[in-house]
């Protein structure tokens, strides 16, 4: 399995999340994962929050179109994004995750 894959409804990623950088951030490849840095601390799903937020935003969805599927409490997760923005405008996050497919 790669770190990203197309679905039906939009992608899937496999995150190796690093919290509590200096900044967001997605850093590359990490194994057959994507790192994430985020700021936020792993402390009571602030973390989670973050990403979520985060990805939001480099993908320019809503919230509620990134589903944490799997690794609630561990830094291996699994996130789906549904219908991410496929315009030449998207984030610059999108992009690069884009490069990867």
């Amino acid at each position: 399995m790669s770190a990203v894959e197309a679905c039906a409804d939009g992608l899937v990623l496999r995150l190796y999340i690093q919290p509590k950088a200096s900044r967001d951030s997605i850093v590359g490849l990490h194994g057959d994962e994507l790192k994430v840095a985020i700021t936020a601390p792993p402390v009571d799903g602030q973390a989670n929050a973050h990403l979520i937020k985060f990805l939001a935003k480099q993908f320019r969805v809503a919230k509620s179109q990134v589903l944490l599927e799997k690794g609630e409490l561990g830094r291996h997760k699994q996130i789906k994004i549904i219908n991410p923005a496929t315009d030449p405008d998207s984030g610059r996050g999108a992009d690069r995750i884009r490069a990867w497919l």
